[in-house]
């Protein structure tokens, strides 16, 4: 717990391991000039840093191999340790120093970087790696994940290949409006079966979720506007940190269900305590290594059930995650992705974004160990007959549905998210004050201005 204020008491700030990695890597960039050249530049065209996209690093060290296992780096298999306690690269026994990076794509970093390295792995496959930079002592390698847990190469038929894009194509065109919403999470249920029968659940979560960021994006232009200049660097949707789901009460379990078909573990619930209105199932794929956050409407009497596994009926009155719902859709369906958080240098990328011209909220996180912020969000026309039925049914007053036929709600957001000491945790007050300025309710015309967080620092 820091200051009292961040949830989740086993998560908490690693500073021995973080200095442990930190000497690791630097002592790697110093054997690899170009891959620290690469570093730079990698922060200047994106204020991505090359720590929030190591994958895993080769120490090369017996020594160091000791001294991580005293840190809480354990057995993985294959040669691999993983620090199961905190946001760590993993360490693999290589035989030579040098330092693995995420991509979504190997040719596009060896394009960033000039690189003429030969790509191991099959084109589209679970798994592809490339020796970037040689260096006097220590390499940079570029490693692509597609659902593959270790660092051995897989073999994998040309067939199996095949029917991956396929179902990335099934999951890109998959139809999201539905004359009701279990029709529309029952067809989305049933693509998630057919792909994980085929490829497993890590390779189809990551099919899955490509699809999600990409159909976000053409709803988000920060997100947009984020991903050309990652992608520009090399590295694609490598830095994202979570996902964040919005549903509605009585579907919450089925998309908590679907998650779970594609790998996903709940880890820990957030309640909102004595400010009541909402919850939060924290769930995360343990191979992908990739954090959900599903948010819901709770009444102050549902604090202490597993409301991620039972059935939720609605409220008399709609919260800031039903009114949404109501709104755009679920997330899971027509209106995607509330947010993404990628992880940043937190003052870079906020003064990147100035010159830009996006704009950014208030910081509702701004700890040494986690910054969080969101840009102020992406406006969308919302369909009058929505409106017009949340005002039939009191969930709205005259002026509040006038406003919203006319101008719309804001949908979506990019968060810039900064993590250090591998703290794996969340702030909850800080998502409380968040939460309430997302209520569309607040962006009315006349209402309190978006940027204005009550208590966010």
């Amino acid at each position: 717990m820091i200051d009292g204020t961040l949830v989740r008491a086993s998560w908490r700030p690693e500073p021995a391991a973080e200095a442990f990695v930190a000497t690791l890597l630097a002592s790697a960039l110093e054997r690899c000039e170009p891959a620290g050249g690469y570093a730079r530049r990698l922060l200047e065209l994106s204020a991505v840093r090359l720590r929030d996209v190591v994958d895993h690093l080769s120490p090369a060290d017996a020594t160091t191999w000791r001294r991580a296992h005293e840190l809480g780096w354990r057995p993985a298999g294959a040669g691999m340790l993983r620090h199961a306690d905190g946001l760590f690269p993993d360490l693999v026994d290589d035989g030579r120093a040098f330092v693995a990076i995420r991509t979504e794509s190997v040719e596009q970093l060896l394009a960033a970087t000039g690189s003429d390295a030969v790509i191991e792995g099959a084109a589209h496959g679970p798994y592809r790696r490339a020796r970037v930079f040689r260096g006097a002592g220590a390499d940079l390698v570029a490693v692509e994940r597609n659902g593959h847990a270790s660092c051995e190469m897989p073999e994998v038929p040309a067939t199996t290949i095949r029917s991956a894009r396929v179902h990335l194509q099934r999951f890109r065109a998959r139809r999201r409006q539905f004359d009701d919403v279990p029709s529309g999470l029952d067809h989305t249920e049933r693509l998630v079966d057919a792909a994980v029968a085929e490829l497993g659940p890590h390779w189809a979560c990551d099919l899955f979720f490509r699809a999600e960021r990409e159909y976000w994006q053409a709803h988000c232009a920060a997100a947009r506007l984020q991903h050309a200049r990652q992608w520009q660097a090399g590295i694609g949707w490598a830095n994202v940190d979570h996902h964040t789901y919005d549903a509605s009460r009585i579907h919450f379990a089925q998309t908590i269900r679907v998650l779970e078909k594609l790998g996903y573990q709940c880890r820990e619930l957030l309640y909102a305590g004595h400010q009541a209105g909402w919850g939060s199932q924290i769930l995360e794929q343990p191979v992908l290594r990739s954090t959900i956050f599903a948010d819901i409407d709770l009444a102050p009497h549902e604090l202490d059930i597993d409301f991620a596994h039972r059935p939720m009926q609605p409220l008399e009155r709609h919260r800031r995650a039903g009114l949404w719902c109501v709104m755009h859709g679920e997330s899971m369906l027509e209106a995607g992705l509330n947010h993404v958080a990628g992880l940043h240098d937190q003052r870079a990328l906020r003064a990147q974004f100035a010159g830009l011209g996006q704009r950014m909220m208030a910081p509702f996180s701004d700890f040494p160990v986690l910054y969080q912020e969101l840009t102020e969000g992406e406006w969308r026309a919302v369909d009058p007959d929505r409106i017009d039925a949340l005002e039939r049914d009191g969930q709205l007053g005259a002026a509040e549905a006038e406003d919203f036929r006319s101008r719309g709600a804001i949908c979506a957001h990019y968060e810039n998210i900064e993590r250090n000491d591998g703290y794996k945790g969340f702030n909850q007050p800080g998502i409380d004050g968040v939460l309430s300025v997302l209520d569309p309710r607040r962006n009315l015309a006349g209402a309190t201005a978006p940027r204005d967080i009550a208590g966010a620092r």
